[in-house]
């Protein structure tokens, strides 16, 4: 087994210094004439960014101290998107290099064509000598014009990068000015006349860290209250971070207003940051953290269990506990933070499950990886007798971008057959 770990980190890095290499070649190396400032310039961008964005990573993980994360987070983590997507350009342009050149040399060919102009008859000169004028001084020859396949390199280079850059620039302002609002009617079977148009706000996957702070919250907090829910469920990665560091952050979640409360579940990440500590913090805040545990609101049973990824501490998800005992002719709705969970709602007959985790893939074409991960991918799908909603989330991990994957706030509206 250890030995297949260490093949695997081997290849991971062989694949990793390879596209590099790849990266520079094509946008440092091909573009210059001869070696100079540029290509090591390319060099030191390339290796200094992923050594930050190693540095950011690690850092955030074993806990470095908070001004060290934020210090390395920004550009360790935007280097990590752009760096997809200055190599996703550099493979695009593959295919424009042949075409381009072949254009570039129809366009020479064209212009190497004799004058079809006749030449004017040379005009008999007397035989008488004259003086013949000194030949003029020959011009200097012209310096020397880059090769075809050095512009065409330069075009193409040029090309990848401003798409790179444009493309993850307009993906983290997307993540910046906070989450859109997402309004999605279920029809419950189960749900009683006088809960008809019931809304519950589905918020995921915000993100709290070093990147994303305090006002980053204030924004989803009054993204969330804009929309007068009547129900708040917060289902899961939270923060990226200690209770210590993230604490004030998090504080504007107690500014959270809906009739019927706000509650909240456990997501992968909250393991990695110490889950009871922000599962006290939380209920500090004023919200109801359900820990494998259900509360029998007036017209459906709403349910809660822990992510997946406590069972390594013993906390894992606990479906019986939460669900066992309920009373099957109620309608029940399960907050769990992994889709993948929807196996065990299906068999404990919950209607409607409310998840996220998955960010909609969040970096294009993450979401073809994310997608065969998980049951579902964003949005809302019937599993059997049991309907599965999967936010994109509010946030970003990682990089503070998104990509064909904008981040959002749903508003559940609950539907009665019986209306």
């Amino acid at each position: 087994m250890a030995l297949l770990v260490v093949l695997f980190v081997l290849l991971a890095l062989a694949v990793l210094v390879a596209a590099n290499w790849y990266l520079w070649r094509r946008l440092f190396r091909d573009t210059t004439a001869r070696p100079g400032p540029v290509r090591r310039g390319g060099a030191v961008l390339i290796g200094g960014g992923w050594v930050l964005a190693v540095g950011a990573l690690v850092a955030e993980r074993a806990g470095a101290p908070f001004w060290l994360q934020r210090t390395l987070a920004w550009p360790g983590f935007l280097w990590l998107a752009l760096s997809l997507y200055l190599l996703l350009g550099v493979v695009v342009g593959e295919a424009v290099r042949p075409v381009l050149r072949r254009v570039l040399e129809r366009r020479a060919a064209r212009a190497a064509e004799p004058s079809a102009v006749p030449e004017p008859e040379p005009v008999p000169v007397p035989a008488k000598a004259t003086p013949q004028a000194p030949d003029p001084e020959p011009s200097p020859p012209p310096g020397p014009a880059p090769s075809r396949r050095l512009f065409v390199s330069r075009v193409v280079g040029g090309a990848a990068a401003a798409a790179a850059v444009g493309t993850v620039g307009h993906g983290t302002y997307g993540v910046l000015r906070g989450p859109g609002v997402k309004r999605v009617t279920v029809p419950l079977a189960k749900l009683p006349r006088a809960a008809h148009g019931y809304r519950i706000a589905v918020v995921s996957d915000i993100h709290l860290g070093p990147v994303l702070g305090r006002g980053f919250a204030q924004k989803v907090v009054d993204t969330i209250n804009s929309t007068q829910p009547d129900l708040i469920a917060v289902v899961g990665d939270l923060v990226d971070g200690s209770v210590k560091d993230l604490g004030p952050a998090a504080a504007p979640l107690a500014g959270l207003k809906a009739r019927h409360g706000s509650y909240f579940v456990t997501g992968n990440h909250e393991y990695f940051s110490g889950a009871e500590q922000w599962v006290e913090e939380v209920r500090r805040l004023g919200l109801l953290p359900l820990e494998n545990a259900r509360a029998e609101l007036p017209w459906f049973d709403l349910a809660g269990v822990n992510d997946i990824a406590g069972e390594s501490e013993g906390l894992g998800p606990d479906f019986t506990r939460a669900l066992g005992d309920r009373d099957p002719a109620r309608a029940c709705v399960l907050l769990a933070h992994q889709p993948v969970q929807i196996h065990d709602a299906v068999r404990h007959g919950v209607d409607l499950q409310l998840s996220g985790h998955t960010h909609g893939g969040q970096l294009w074409p993450g979401n073809l990886i994310a997608a065969a991960a998980n049951p579902t991918l964003a949005g809302l799908e019937r599993h059997g007798d049991t309907q599965l909603y999967v936010t994109r989330g509010a946030g970003a991990w990682g990089p503070p971008t998104r990509v064909g994957a904008p981040s959002d706030i749903t508003v559940i509206e609950l539907a009665s057959r019986r209306a």
